[in-house]
């Protein structure tokens, strides 16, 4: 059965009877399927979707990123990878099924698979914990990334996630501290890393898996710091302003693109990834590889400055350093003192004489 959101009910009863008109069975018993009727109402849905869709505010694109159908981390790894061997644990306290990592072929290419995974029914739902991950899932990622640097093995994650779990467990276990060593962790690899948000990139449980070289977006996808409803309630105090929050927060992929902080946005089917999921497969497959290709002529240590220098040109404008190249620390330097700076430098002893003469005119004048 299929699910719709509240914005697509017309679609809805148009689908509805189209089902009906290609249902060559009646009450009346067998009767012809009328072709020209069934073309006509398919093209009236083409319509409305284009219509609808070329048209989404930034709530209602978050709808669809939350979409029950939209396919998962899961769909993609079993249809994108061959010889995928899954890997669990942490090696300190258990496994966390909220996401899937493992070794696989893409392309003949061996390559390291990590995908947070929200599940598809109510039990792998639960069982996922709906695609949050707790501290023992980020220790988990951060140990097979570094053995995937370890053989130079590039890795691809798919991001799909509201947030970390922040649950009492989780924070007891050091949940910030996981996210952060994640983080860490992604910056110092010398490998190759692809991150494609493929739903919901929420908070500090996406970033942790998205300090990537190349982020990617499926064109429907969110990107944020919170949750429109979190955002509304912290700001208006009011959950129902969710509209105001998502358009405030420009977590859409073309406001991030324009942003720079994504760097590339995967086409969708018209009316969203899950409406067919052989050409959002094909799609994706076509900008992995794509991504992969990019980086085969660059060696660890320019994989490394380059994603050095994208984070830090993200969000660096006047007042802070343009390039990574010479930059030891991550320390803000206005551009302003180091002008002031170097100018007393140079007229340091017209300053000091200066100073000293204002300083016996005062005194004069007082005597």
């Amino acid at each position: 059965m299929k699910n719709y959101l509240n914005f697509e009910l017309d679609i809805k009863d148009l689908e509805n009877e189209l089902e009906g008109l290609k249902d060559p069975y009646n009450q009346d018993g067998l009767s012809e399927v009328d072709t020209s009727k069934i073309s006509k109402l398919q093209s009236e849905i083409d319509q409305k979707l284009q219509k609808i869709y070329s048209n989404l505010n930034p709530w209602q694109k978050t709808l669809v990123a939350r979409h029950e159908d939209r396919p998962k981390s899961k769909f993609f790894i079993e249809n994108l990878f061959d010889e995928f061997i899954p890997l669990s644990g942490d090696r300190y306290y258990s496994e966390d099924k909220s996401v899937m990592t493992g070794f696989a072929k893409f392309n003949k290419h061996s390559v390291l698979v990590i995908g947070q995974e929200k599940g598809d029914d109510l039990d792998s739902r639960i069982e996922r914990n709906f695609g949050m991950m707790r501290p023992e899932g980020y220790r988990k990622t951060i140990r097979l990334m570094k053995l995937a640097d370890k053989f130079n093995i590039p890795i691809i994650i798919f991001v799909d996630t509201p947030g970390a779990y922040p649950g009492v467990g989780a924070e007891e276990r050091g949940q910030a501290e996981a996210i952060a060593k994640s983080i860490e962790c992604s910056m110092e690899l010398k490998v190759p890393t692809i991150s494609i948000i493929i739903g919901e990139g929420g908070s500090g449980g996406a970033i942790a898996l998205a300090s990537s070289n190349k982020v990617i977006m499926l064109e429907n996808a969110i990107y944020s710091v919170i949750s429109p409803e979190g955002c509304a309630t912290i700001l208006w105090r009011d959950p129902k302003k969710t509209l105001e929050a998502a358009t405030a927060m420009k977590l859409s992929a073309n406001d991030l693109l324009n942003l720079k902080i994504i760097d590339e946005i995967i086409p969708e089917p018209l009316g969203g990834a899950h409406r067919d999921k052989n050409l959002i497969l094909e799609n994706v497959r076509n900008s992995i590889e794509r991504s992969i290709n990019d980086f085969n002529s660059l060696t660890r240590e320019e994989v490394y400055n380059k994603r050095k220098e994208k984070f830090l040109s993200i969000g660096r404008t006047k007042g802070f350093v343009t390039s990574s190249s010479t930059q030891e620390s991550l320390s803000l330097q206005t551009n302003l003192v180091n002008d002031l700076l170097n100018k007393y430098k140079k007229y340091k002893k017209y300053i000091i004489g200066g100073g000293i003469l204002i300083v016996a005119i005062l005194g004069i004048l007082i005597i």
